[in-house]
Formats: structure tokens, sequence, C-alpha cells
């Protein structure tokens, strides 16, 4: 193994496996700070984590073993995609492959888990988050799967390394097609981080929650497990929006370099649109993740009038 690939494999696995709470935490640093509040400190998640590891999981009566093993297999999935996801065009396959449509599958298994869950313990809470998580993520998929599918196009591959390296440098933008993918892909970061207006992460009103809501009848350590995979969530879609549909140098060893300031300004860009836009009705946010799958579309058609 070359430097570039060993020190690739060094940031994907501490960044995506020890420091993906660290991203969430600065969002909601930022937003206090924007809002005029002191707020928590970006390693606050790292706190709740430890606490929550130090108390004992709990079974709610008559729960199955799906519901005992959606944390498992939910926390299981995500650590799977980080190795799966590049953080530069260097990173050597972990063994699991590079196929975006598996990133795809495991983003998908590991919400079928915790919504799977969601119905076997019949919280009526719990089944209303599960039921909107579920609604949202058809479209949220759809707009993934199809941004994806831009970027596969202009780069020649399915493989995500292939990904990165076909969309860097400045000739992959003269292609409209990949800024209309690009577009796309930054609703779906808002929809899969939870974010507004799609979803708040500070809300504790059952009545609203979304991707809190399957979580409320777990505790312990389960529900640090689920807490950490949503924190990875943030950590895999970051890292693809920073070395796959934005602008990014050919290098790889710069594209390490640059990696973590552009994860600090799109943190930030999530905590400002956070403070300005206010959370949309439930009824609204399948409309506008449908809109971010056209926009996708349009790239695909964009990128094949192109090319003939």
């Amino acid at each position: 193994m070359s430097g570039r690939e060993a020190a690739a494999t060094a940031v994907q696995l501490v960044g995506g496996l020890a420091l993906a709470p660290f991203l969430p935490g600065l969002v909601q640093h930022w937003k206090a700070r924007l809002q005029g509040r002191r707020g928590p400190t970006p390693l606050q998640p790292y706190r709740e984590l430890r606490r929550l590891w130090r108390k004992s999981s709990v079974d709610v009566e008559g729960a199955g073993i799906v519901y005992r093993l959606a944390p498992a297999l939910t926390a299981g999935s995500v650590a799977v995609a980080v190795l799966l996801v590049p953080v530069a065009a260097g990173s050597p396959d972990l063994g699991v492959g590079r196929d975006a449509l598996v990133l795809a599958g495991l983003l998908a298994l590991a919400r079928f888990a915790v919504a799977a869950a969601s119905w076997e313990v019949a919280n009526g809470f719990a089944l209303m988050g599960a039921s909107r998580d579920l609604t949202i993520a058809v479209f949220v998929e759809a707009a993934l799967v199809l941004a994806l599918a831009v970027a596969a196009l202009v780069s020649g591959s399915t493989d995500l390394v292939a990904m990165v390296a076909g969309t860097s440098g400045t000739q992959a933008w003269t292609d409209p097609a990949l800024a209309l993918g690009a577009v796309a892909f930054a609703l779906v970061v808002v929809a899969e981080t939870g974010r507004q207006p799609v979803d708040n992460p500070d809300t504790h009103l059952e009545l609203t929650m979304i991707h809190e809501g399957p979580l409320l009848e777990y505790a312990g350590r389960d529900l640090a497990l689920l807490h950490w995979a949503a924190a990875v969530r943030h950590w895999l879609v970051l890292v693809l929006a920073a070395q796959v549909f934005l602008p990014h140098p050919t290098d790889p060893w710069v594209q390490l370099a640059l990696l973590p300031v552009v994860l600090a300004v799109l943190c930030a860009g999530l905590a400002l649109t956070e403070t300005l836009v206010a959370k949309m009705r439930i009824l609204l946010a399948p409309r506008l993740l449908a809109v971010a799958a056209l926009v996708a579309l349009l790239g695909v058609v964009a990128w094949l009038v192109e090319t003939g």
C-alpha cells in the first residue's frame, strides 16, 4: 500500500467511525451562534454517546428479535458504508467494493431496520415517525440514486473512486448535468441529515418528530448506536458532496488536505439553512424532494442530449 493509499484509508476510517459525531455537533454549535445563543460545544455529541453507553439497554415488553437487532443492524450498515465511501481519488478498496448503488442499499437497509422495530413495538408516536420517515425516504432515495447516476454518467462508472476522479478538475464542471445533480444532492443532504426544512433535529414534540420518532422506545447502548449511526450519515453524505458534487482538485493529496475545510463549510451551510428556513409542513416535504429527483432526472437527460 502506497503512502497516499495509507493516508486515504486512515482519513476514511478515523473520520467515518470516530470523528463523525463532530459534524452534527459543529452544525448545532454554529446554529446556536447564528441565533445569538452560546449553545453546546461541537463535542457535545460525544458526551451524549458516553452518557448513553454507560447505561444499560431496556427491552420493551413484548418486543421480539426485530426490535433487539435493529440498533446493531443500523450501526453495522452505516459502518460498512464508511468502508464504501472514498475520501479521495486514491482511496484503496477495503473489501466491500465501491459501487454507488450498494451505498444506496446500505442506507435504505439502516432506515428499514429502525422502521421495522417501530412497527414491532407498536408505539403510536414511533409509528408516526417511522411512517413519515418512510414516506420521505421514497423521494430521498429516488433523488439520491438519480444524483449518483448523473455523476456516474459524467465519470463513466458507478465506482465511487472513479466518480471522485471523474468529477475532479474544471473540465467536468463545464457539463450542466453535473450542476443539476449537485442541486439535487444538496436537498438529499438536508433530508438524510434530518435538517430543516425537512425535519427539525431540536424538536421534542412527539407529534412533529420524523427521524427521532422511531427512537422513542430505545435507551442506553441501543440508543447510543442509533445516534452514532445518525452522525455517520452526516459523514457519508457530506463527504460525497465534497468529493463528487462540488468542484475539487485532481490531486488526491490536495483532496485530502482540503476535505476538513470543505466539511466545515458544509456544516456551516447546514447551520445557516436551519437558521434562515423554517420547517415545512410534513405533506410539503415529499414535494420538495420530488423536485430534487426531477432536477436530477433533468441532469440525466441533459447528459444524454449533450452526448448525442
